[in-house]
């Protein structure tokens, strides 16, 4: 009886030991999962006057992805606009006295932030020099050095899988294709998630824990690469969120608006698939980890290379078996981030965890509480 046991016992050691957990069981991750929002840049103070005899000025931060402005002692004659551009002036966003027209302005208390410009360089100008602006602060990004330096929620499973999205146009085009409606977000010019649009109608998502009020967040459609491996963006569309409509902390989902919607209509949008996924179902996550150009985690090598897969459902997350689970690489930033069933190519989970394993919110459990406004 003895040896019998003995010999039943050294075969299940020597079995491989399956990563699934069952469809009805609850989980809890093997690590400790964090929210995966990521601080990306830095506020600075400085006083810089533009008008009268300098109709212009450059703000250059060299290294920083972003630049973006605020100003203060505001006189903007009737019929003239203050700009803030990019140096060659292919992103350029202008201002007149009446800042409730314009879509691209956040005011506050005593002036208004303008919307970001994309590159370490912003030039500032006006046309009449009896126009007088202040710039007293700026948040800028923080350069390739100091992102490293950084504390960042990193999920990297095992090597680095994730590539930019455009790397799978030829090899995935069904999965390709739905990468153009995800955004990322810049929350208050100094911190990174990631959102996109749900359904044909003014409406994204993205995560409670990354915002609940509108105000301060810049959304940024088409920021990434062009050609595989490249370093600089394609031109980028960037609209500021107007209105929330619900958000929950529990299922850590926030669904709102934007101003100009028309400027981003043409970017299509995600279908939620509202159902518990299978344990082993494939699956990809779209987004903008640490912040970088849009990535596609599409393969897992914990599953031999192969597709990312759903490796557990009714996972304890922010609420009790809220969660699904996976091996997909995520970084900070990654948080608001959709996760596609590659049987339906419809959203089954709203990332917001990491750890590795990592973790979505069930999107069955938010289509439950917004499918009604959208």
């Amino acid at each position: 009886m003895r040896k019998t046991l003995q010999l039943l016992t050294a075969l299940a050691l020597a079995l491989p030991m399956t990563s699934f957990v069952p469809a009805t069981t609850t989980s809890t991750p093997a690590q400790a999962a964090s929210p995966q929002s990521q601080e990306i840049g830095t506020e600075e103070s400085l006083s810089v006057r533009v008008g009268g005899k300098s109709l212009s000025s450059v703000i250059d931060r060299p290294g920083s992805g972003y630049v973006k402005i605020h100003f203060t002692d505001l006189r903007i004659l009737p019929g003239d606009v203050l700009t803030v551009s990019n140096p060659d002036g292919t992103e350029k966003y202008t201002y007149n006295r009446d800042l409730k027209t314009s879509l691209t302005a956040t005011p506050d208390s005593t002036g208004f932030w303008a919307m970001s410009i994309t590159g370490s360089r912003a030039v500032v100008s006006v046309g009449n020099p009896l126009s007088r602006v202040r710039i007293d602060k700026i948040t800028r990004g923080y350069t390739e050095a100091e992102m490293d330096s950084r504390p960042s929620v990193q999920s990297i499973c095992g090597t680095n899988d994730y590539k930019d999205a455009v790397c799978y146009q030829s090899s995935n085009p069904t999965e390709f294709g739905k990468t153009a409606s995800v955004a990322k977000l810049l929350r208050n010019g100094s911190s990174l998630c990631t959102a996109w649009r749900v359904g044909p109608n003014n409406r994204l998502l993205t995560n409670n824990h990354c915002f609940t009020s509108t105000a301060g967040i810049e959304v940024w459609f088409n920021y990434q690469c062009p050609t595989c491996g490249g370093t600089t963006s394609a031109p980028t569309t960037k609209v500021l969120a107007a209105q929330v409509l619900k958000t929950n902390a529990a299922l850590d989902y926030t669904l709102f608006t934007v101003n100009n919607f028309a400027a981003i209509s043409s970017f299509g949008f995600l279908e939620l698939d509202a159902r518990v996924p299978a344990v082993g179902e494939e699956m990809y996550v779209i987004g903008h980890p640490a912040g970088k150009l849009k990535k596609l985690s599409l393969r897992d090598n914990n599953n031999g290379g192969g597709y990312c897969i759903v490796r557990a459902v009714r996972v304890n997350g922010s609420s009790s078996q809220s969660d699904i689970s996976y091996m997909c690489d995520t970084e900070g930033g990654s948080s608001g981030s959709p996760v596609l069933s590659r049987r339906t190519h419809k959203v089954i989970g709203l990332h917001h965890f990491g750890g590795c394993p990592n973790q979505g919110v069930r999107i069955d459990l938010v289509a439950a509480q917004i499918g009604s406004l959208l």
